[in-house]
């Protein structure tokens, strides 16, 4: 259909087979912010620095490296030491562009997209320009207020080849809510991040106008657009412009448009106190950026969020293997997850009608730490055996179970087939899945294994495992129902 430039008819956009099937998505944040590649560790995720210490304290010892220019403007202790100590006092944010250039030049896009291919991906999500304003494309669209303010390479253009090259969807990320070298004055709290969204005709013009260039260069198969969008833009106007641009795209949800009076947020003590207090007690328990998709969005976006619960709407997950979403060289081993947790945490995403957009954070050259690699190789092995339950699937009429002994579970199902994940070692020879509630199962297996035999005992299961299997970080019963 043609989507004309109203809510009513962007909201009719149905979201594609392909991003319901797909999964797993890999998020790139690669940009000026990997040269210094700093931030403090010892505070936690955001779960902890705003939902622990609060908001206030969250940005001035953001654990995000890709906000290091705003960190940079209001930590004097930990920011601005490691800054000065490290490049000097005279040294400007701006000095980092000939250091990422320099490097970018020893970038290999093939390597990504070979690893990301081999692990299982599906898509990726790449950052054109986060909050910093720096553009990794060679935009036509003139800067208001800086020369130039984009990479030597055009990173976008090559990688989005490569990957569709090896048929891997792509996706790109622009932050349209937030540009620091249109404002100078930093995010300190709740109420700030919401009061630092540029105001100005020109800037509203400038974020269309780069947005526009993107989709008709791109063909973008995910449009993410981060942290609101400007008040003044023609929002309608370029979400109509895409989906008639690109029929399977799909656009997350994070497009807010925050009305004039915020203004006054940061002058008015009270609702400053009331939305930073908020703020901390709802990303302690949901994480950030919560609640079914609005307006004419089709997913969904969560981040680094504890748990997840089953939904009728389309979501996405989205969070590092670390702390960080861009490259954090203070990060070690113990910050990152394993690859069994990160086993559980997709399986638990995929039963609950979720995708797992997994980011990476390459070094400034472009190189992806041998940490993340190792933690993507892992899951990418599980996958291999399992990803039949996995890709294409959806959810069950519940995501969750447990067996006997304790062994938590999980659901999908494709067709007349039922996929039991089991988040356990199979120390034993029988195992009893209760309350499964089946009336007929015609064949059981374990993937990657032989048949093995079945009975009903009321509404639980009982499954023998006739053979020994190997460790694994959790294994797949794959049941074929009659309900």
């Amino acid at each position: 259909m043609t989507y004309e430039a109203n809510l009513e008819s962007l909201a009719k956009k149905e979201i594609p087979d392909w991003f319901q099937d797909a999964k797993l998505g890999i998020f790139i944040h690669w940009g000026l912010y990997s040269v210094p590649a700093f931030a403090p560790i010892k505070y936690g995720d955001i779960t902890n620095t705003i939902g622990d210490y609060g908001p206030v304290f969250h940005f001035a010892h953001n654990p995000y490296s890709e906000w290091y220019l705003n960190s940079l403007r209001i930590n004097k202790d930990e920011y601005k030491e490691y800054h000065e100590n490290t490049y000097g006092e005279n040294f400007k944010y701006n000095d980092f562009i000939p250091i990422f250039n320099k490097e970018a030049k020893n970038w290999n896009p093939e390597e990504w997209i070979n690893l990301f291919k081999d692990i299982g991906a599906k898509y990726i999500v790449f950052t054109t320009k986060h909050a910093d304003g720096f553009s990794l494309w060679p935009s036509k669209v003139k800067h208001p207020i800086k020369d130039i303010y984009q990479a030597d390479r055009d990173i976008v253009s090559e990688l989005t080849k490569c990957a569709r090259e090896n048929g891997l969807k792509m996706g790109l990320y622009y932050c349209g809510g937030l540009d620091w070298s249109f404002q100078q004055e930093p995010i300190r709290d709740s109420t700030t991040l919401l009061t630092n969204i540029p105001d100005t005709q020109e800037y509203a013009d400038y974020v269309d106008n780069q947005i526009i260039e993107l989709i008709d260069k791109f063909k973008p198969e995910i449009l993410w657009n981060d942290i609101s969008y400007p008040r003044k833009a023609k929002i309608f106007e370029i979400i109509a412009h895409y989906f008639n641009s690109v029929p399977n795209g799909v656009v997350n949800d994070r497009w807010a448009r925050y009305p004039k009076w915020f203004k006054i947020l940061p002058n008015t003590l009270i609702l400053k106190k009331i939305i930073n207090s908020l703020s901390k007690s709802v990303i302690k328990k949901e994480g950030f950026q919560g609640g079914p998709p609005k307006e004419f969005s089709n997913f969904s976006t969560p981040e680094y969020r504890p748990n997840y619960n089953l939904t009728r709407y389309k979501w996405e997950a989205t969070r590092g293997i670390g702390r960080s979403f861009g490259y954090n060289q203070m990060e070690t081993i113990d910050h990152f997850l394993t690859v069994k947790e990160l086993i559980h945490y997709f399986i638990d995403i995929v039963s609950k009608n979720g995708n797992l957009l997994l980011n990476v954070g390459p070094m400034a050259d472009g190189t992806i730490p041998e940490i993340q690699k190792e933690r993507l190789t892992g899951l990418g092995k599980w996958i291999k055996v399992n990803g039949e339950a996995i890709y294409g699937s959806r959810p069950w009429k519940r995501a969750e179970g447990i067996t006997e002994n304790g062994i938590s579970l999980r659901f999908t199902r494709k067709g007349n087939f039922l996929y039991v994940f089991i988040l356990d070692k199979l120390n034993s020879s029988r195992l009893t899945l209760l309350d499964i509630d089946l009336k007929i199962i015609n064949s059981a297996t374990i993937l990657g294994y032989d048949d093995v035999k079945i009975e009903l005992d009321n509404e639980n299961l009982i499954v023998s495992i006739p053979f020994e299997v190997k460790e694994s970080s959790a294994y797949v019963l794959k049941l074929q129902i009659y309900e």
